[in-house]
């Protein structure tokens, strides 16, 4: 097989959540791009809907769901909708996530903590699980962050929710294979909304940022830098790779 054609994904079905905006919907074009039918979701029905008829309105193939990845029920519809209208499913990629903001551990509330596990670690285990009851053969793929792998002072409660995800994907390798490779992509700092909301930045800030973090390549990432990590994970070409974590962060 020649080796470009180890990235074309004509013929699969991959279900993409928190897919209505930034590197979801990044990552949504992207594997429509090379071929998939894409089911795209999120809690907000304009969003989804504009990034679907984006899609199909550029020669893609795209479907849309309102979800919310932290209720089992409404997780488990998601999959079975995707496989009525289209088959089957055979690519899972869990990008749900958030964080409460920045703030010191002495002013951390429970509440902080529990609703950004439920919407980060919570929503990927739900998104796992129900994946892995209907993918017959295929992949999942689950968005970490590079601050799993680190100290993020005063962002605590992210950094271990996003741990739990990483642990979560390598346990999850052993437990589904040979049938299932699940793998993660940890991004580091991709300017989205939430990104900007977290860090009280502003988009004129950015190259200040990024030198003052002193990122290697000297920018920031995209959604297609990380779209592209995924593109790689859910095709073939990553046929003999499960229970990683690929860091795309400009080093």
């Amino acid at each position: 097989m020649n080796t470009l054609d180890l990235f074309d994904l004509s013929g699969q079905t991959a279900v993409i959540t928190g897919s209505g905006k930034g590197i979801g919907e990044g990552i949504a074009k992207a594997l429509a791009e090379a071929g998939a039918h894409v089911v795209i979701s999120a809690r907000t029905a304009a969003d989804i809907e504009r990034v679907r008829d984006d899609i199909n309105n550029t020669g893609g193939s795209a479907i849309s769901q309102i979800c919310d990845m932290t209720i089992d029920k409404q997780v488990d519809e998601l999959a079975r909708s995707a496989i009525e209208s289209l088959g089957s499913i055979t690519i899972w990629v869990n990008n749900v996530g958030g964080s409460t903001g920045r703030i010191p551990l002495k002013d951390l509330s429970r509440e902080n903590w529990d609703s950004t596990l439920a919407l980060t670690l919570t929503s990927t285990f739900i998104g796992c699980q129900v994946a892995a009851k209907y993918i017959k053969e295929g992949s999942i793929i689950n968005i970490s962050s590079r601050s799993s792998s680190g100290p993020v002072p005063n962002n605590s409660h992210y950094a271990a929710s996003k741990a739990g995800v990483n642990i979560l994907t390598a346990s999850l390798a052993v437990e589904l294979a040979p049938n299932i490779r699940v793998n993660s992509v940890s991004p580091g700092a991709v300017p989205t909304e939430i990104f900007y909301e977290v860090m009280k930045l502003m988009p004129e800030d950015l190259p200040a940022y990024a030198k003052e973090t002193g990122v290697p390549l000297e920018r920031l990432g995209t959604p297609q830098d990380i779209a592209a990590a995924v593109l790689y994970l859910s095709s073939d070409a990553a046929s003999w790779i499960t229970g990683e974590d690929i860091v795309v962060s400009g080093g």
